[in-house]
C-alpha cells in the first residue's frame, strides 16, 4: 500500500460541488496534480471567493487549478474523477468526445442511474467514451465530515485489481481509508439505490417517527436493494458493504444528507418542487428513484419501498396513505 500512495498522478475532477471540491483537496493533499473544472463559471467563481462550496464551510480548498476550460482540465491527465450529477453525465461525456480528450482512467465518484437509458453510470462512459478503464469510488463518506478529517471508510472498485489498487492508493489518507473490490457494478447500484432509502427515512422522520419505524426501514430497504443488485447480474453481498449498508446508515441519519433532508420535507407535506429549490443542490435520489420503479417494471422486480418513495415525489400518494398502504401489504417471510 505505501508503495502506490506514494505514486502521484495528474487527475481532473470534473464537478465543484461540494463532494468534487472535497475530493479535489483530498487528493491536492495527497500530492497530487489536480484540476477542478466546472461547466459553471460563477460557480467556480464564488468558489474561489469564499476557498470552499456551498454547504461545506470546513473546507479549506487549496490552491489548486480551478478551469471552466474542458480541454484545459483534461489534456495530458491520467485519470478523471466525474462529480457531475448522474444525469448529466451523457452531456459531459460528449462534450469530452467532441474534444477527442478521453482520459485513460475514468472514475465515477457520483451515485445515481441515468433516467433516460436506465443505465449505470459505468455504462453511459463505456459507450460514450470507451476509456482503457472505468473504476467508482463509494461509500459513507458526508463531504462536510471528509472536510474536518473525520475517520472515514470507502470502496475503490474496478474489474482490473491492478487499476483498484492504483485508484486506493490515489485517495487513501491517514483520515480516509479506501478498501478495494471487482464489483463495479454492484457498487454502482448499491450507491444510486441507498439515496432512494434515504428518502423514505426522511419521510419517517417527517411525520415523526420514531426508531422502530426508521430501524424496520432500514432493514427492509436493504433487502430490497439485495434483491435489485441480484436481479441487475451483480453480487448483492456487495450491497452489506461499504457502498451499501455503510452508505445507506450515514445518509439515513445525517443532518447533512441531502435525500434525507429532502425526504422529511415530503414528510411534512411540501411539494418535491418547492424542496428541490430551496435545497439548491442536486438530490439524486429523485431521478433514481424513477429510473429504478422503471427498470423493475421491465424485469419483474419487487421493489415496495422505491415505488412508495416515487408515489409521494410525484404527488400521487400522500406520505400518511403510502405507509398505510405499505404497513397492509400481504403478509410474507422474511
Amino acid at each position: 500500500m505505501a508503495a502506490v500512495a506514494r505514486e502521484k498522478a495528474v487527475i481532473a475532477v470534473l464537478g465543484a460541488g461540494s463532494w468534487g471540491s472535497t475530493l479535489a483537496a483530498l487528493l491536492h493533499g495527497n500530492g497530487h496534480e489536480v484540476r477542478l473544472w466546472d461547466h459553471s463559471a460563477e460557480q467556480l467563481r464564488k468558489l474561489n471567493e469564499a476557498g470552499h462550496p456551498p454547504g461545506v464551510p470546513e473546507l479549506k480548498l487549496p490552491p489548486i487549478r480551478l478551469s471552466h476550460d474542458l480541454a484545459e482540465a483534461l489534456r495530458g491527465v491520467d485519470a478523471a474523477v466525474f462529480v457531475v450529477p448522474a444525469q448529466a453525465y451523457a452531456d459531459v461525456c460528449e462534450r469530452i468526445r467532441a474534444l477527442q480528450l478521453t482520459p485513460p482512467l475514468c472514475i465515477i465518484a457520483s451515485k445515481g442511474i441515468d433516467l433516460h437509458t436506465l443505465r449505470p453510470l459505468s455504462d453511459i462512459l463505456e459507450e460514450e467514451l470507451k476509456p482503457r478503464m472505468i473504476a467508482v469510488v463509494s461509500g459513507p463518506c458526508i463531504a462536510r465530515e471528509v472536510a474536518q478529517g473525520v475517520p472515514t471508510s470507502v470502496v475503490a472498485a474496478c474489474g482490473d485489481g491492478a487499476v483498484a489498487t492504483r485508484v486506493q492508493g490515489w485517495f487513501n489518507s491517514p483520515s480516509f481509508r479506501v478498501y478495494k473490490q471487482d464489483d463495479l457494478a454492484g457498487v454502482e447500484y448499491a450507491g444510486a439505490y441507498k439515496n432512494v432509502i434515504a428518502i423514505a427515512a426522511g419521510i419517517c422522520d417527517g411525520l415523526g417517527f420514531g426508531a422502530n419505524s426508521k430501524s424496520a426501514l432500514l432493514t427492509r430497504g436493504l433487502a430490497e436493494m439485495r434483491r435489485f443488485v441480484s436481479a441487475m447480474g451483480a453480487n448483492d453481498m456487495t450491497v452489506v458493504g461499504l457502498a451499501g449498508l455503510g452508505d445507506l446508515c450515514v445518509t439515513c441519519f445525517s443532518p447533512h444528507s441531502r435525500n434525507r433532508r429532502f425526504g422529511e420535507a415530503l414528510g411534512r407535506g411540501r411539494s418535491a418542487s418547492e424542496i428541490i429549490a430551496e435545497i439548491g443542490e442536486i438530490v439524486e435520489g429523485v431521478p433514481t428513484a424513477h429510473a429504478i420503479c422503471k427498470i423493475a417494471d421491465e424485469k419483474g422486480i419487487s421493489t415496495p419501498i422505491a415505488k412508495a418513495v416515487a408515489a409521494v415525489i410525484d404527488g400521487e400518494c400522500s406520505p400518511t396513505d403510502v405507509v398505510a398502504r405499505l404497513m397492509s401489504r400481504e403478509l410474507t417471510s422474511e
